[in-house]
């Protein structure tokens, strides 16, 4: 009875899913991605209003943003790693359950440190739902086919984007609702994903016996972040660059991260396995990551803050003058995902992606504080359509080249990197940001011959507290300090075009797992590889119910 309910099961595993479940369960499965995309998103536009209430700094403003980066990418590849163990699907759900509540704590926020504190327990949810989302559509669907439903994922990824800011700046604007509930918003929708997932998503669990998830090698990459970020955003404004503070924190996060590259080197299980990390694919698609990362992110933080503060419109209207770059998310993702299913081949795809990504951003390095709309759409859809064309094919582009059995690792290696850049990028652009802001400020207040007093209630981004005079230099300053933020993105940009064009042209296999060798040495058993390990079919002999 054993054997035979072993090999149903055997059966059930390796048996193809129809289109249609496959689209059942994508629905569970980009409702959950939807809620995490939004809940970023929404925060972009309505971030200059939540900070100015809560009587919050430019430094503040951008470790709202930090906080849920950080751990959401340090998270990312403990979720990736349980991910290969245990139920995709149970992790899924805890993920979306961590969010709600980091949603709630966040929408209760007294303080803009306690907002920081409650985004950063946020972050660890939407790393999870980040990470798994990719994870289980790889389970799901071979990568010749993944490129058709990646246009999918685009496409919410882009309506989340588009409808975010827009749904952001609706809420802070209406005086019943206000910025509470950017975060309550997206508690009932999780609920509903909830339920979805459990009626749809089902997924193959790989057993595995005498595994350990490497906790301190997480942690130890996180802290050593951590320690660098912080030194970022207080150099030069609270110390000087060549200082003990300087030396002490640079010197401890170096000598943390190195400690973690040594731990990740003699652990069995690491968060980020050094043997797929050194695949020249993967390497180069961890490099290009980091420039799309800092894209992703650092476009909707700073473009929010300067169409509010550095042009004067509100919340609502901020949102829908960043659709150029969502809707060039949306049809770059969509086009570029078909062709590639149709074609097999991802490397030109990949080149051209991070090539319009640096015209976008050299576009936007020229912005100033009355710079023309219909430029600054121009150049917001070209960083619109790199985005599109390269952050989910570089996951697929990883993907194809692993075992099933390691891709939640891989995927969530790319994930891990791109945060990381995502997250370095916010930080370092908006110390950058503050710093020419500051020197911006102090010689435009210095002409207008407001005395020093003035120079110091301005640091604040509660423009309203300040009067009308000030205000006028506030946002000329920060409508001038933007493009140099942009310039500093397009540079970085540039590595990832050396990426690409770097990469091996590979086509697309067709199976979910990598195709096992045909020949096999004699007296071994149809169901043993080479290597002597079980077969995909007994790997996936055990499904969720």
């Amino acid at each position: 009875m054993r054997k035979l309910r072993r090999l149903l099961l055997k059966n059930m595993s390796t048996k193809p899913m129809t289109h249609r479940q496959i689209m059942e369960a994508l629905s569970g499965l980009l409702l959950v991605l939807f809620v995490a995309m939004a809940s970023s998103t929404i925060v972009s536009t309505a971030l200059p209003r939540i900070i100015g209430a809560l009587d919050g700094s430019q430094t503040q403003y951008t470790w709202v943003v930090t906080a849920s980066l950080l751990t959401a990418t340090a998270s990312t590849p403990i979720w990736g790693k349980l991910a290969d163990l245990y139920s995709k699907k149970l992790l899924v759900q805890i993920s979306i359950v961590v969010f709600v509540l980091g949603s709630m704590v966040a929408g209760m926020s007294q303080t803009a440190g306690q907002l920081i504190a409650a985004r950063a327990f946020q972050g660890l949810g939407m790393g999870g739902v980040q990470a798994l989302v990719q994870i289980a559509i790889a389970a799901m669907i071979p990568p010749r086919e993944r490129g058709r439903y990646n246009g999918y994922l685009g496409g919410v990824m882009a309506v989340a984007t588009v409808g975010g800011p827009l749904l952001g700046g609706l809420i802070v604007d209406t005086s019943w609702l206000g910025w509470r509930w950017c975060f309550y918003i997206g508690v009932p929708i999780a609920v509903i994903a909830l339920v979805v997932l459990q009626k749809t998503l089902n997924l193959a669990v790989i057993k595995r016996e005498n595994v350990k998830v490497d906790y301190v090698g997480a942690t130890l990459i996180a802290l050593g972040v951590s320690t660098l970020l912080v030194w970022v955003s207080f150099v030069d404004s609270s110390f000087a660059w060549l200082s003990w503070q300087t030396y002490a924190m640079v010197g401890a996060g170096l000598a943390i991260l190195a400690l973690a590259v040594r731990v990740e080197t003699r652990v069995a299980e690491p968060v980020v396995p050094i043997q797929i990390v050194k695949q020249p694919t993967t390497a180069l698609s961890i490099i290009a990551s980091l420039a799309v990362g800092m894209a992703m992110f650092g476009g909707s933080v700073f473009l929010g803050q300067y169409f509010q503060i550095g042009r004067g419109y509100s919340p609502t209207e901020a949102g829908l003058l960043t659709i150029p770059m969502m809707a060039g998310v949306l049809v770059s993702s969509t086009v570029a995902g078909r062709l590639i299913s149709i074609s097999g081949r991802i490397k030109p795809y990949l080149v051209a992606g991070t090539l319009i990504l640096v015209g976008g951003f050299a576009g936007l390095s020229l912005l100033d504080h009355d710079t023309s709309l219909w430029y600054v759409g121009g150049a917001m859809a070209l960083v619109g359509i790199g985005v599109g064309m390269t952050m989910q094919n570089l996951v697929l582009a990883v993907q194809n080249t692993v075992a099933l059995k390691d891709i939640g690792a891989a995927s969530s290696t790319v994930a891990f990197f791109r945060s990381l850049g995502g997250t370095i990028g916010v930080s370092v652009l908006g110390a950058v940001l503050a710093h020419r802001v500051t020197d911006n400020l102090t010689h435009e207040l210095a002409a207008a011959g407001v005395p020093a007093s003035g120079a110091s209630a301005s640091s604040t981004l509660n423009l309203s507290a300040l009067p009308a005079a000030i205000q006028h230099l506030v946002r000329v300053a920060y409508g001038d300090a933007t493009g140099h933020i942009f310039l500093i993105s397009a540079a970085i940009a540039v590595v990832g075009v050396i990426a690409a064009l770097l990469m091996k042209p590979t086509a697309l296999r067709s199976t979910v797992d990598a195709v096992q060798p045909t020949e096999e040495p004699a007296g071994d058993s149809p169901g043993v590889a080479r290597d002597g390990s079980r077969g995909r079919a007994e790997d996936l002999a055990l499904t969720e119910s």
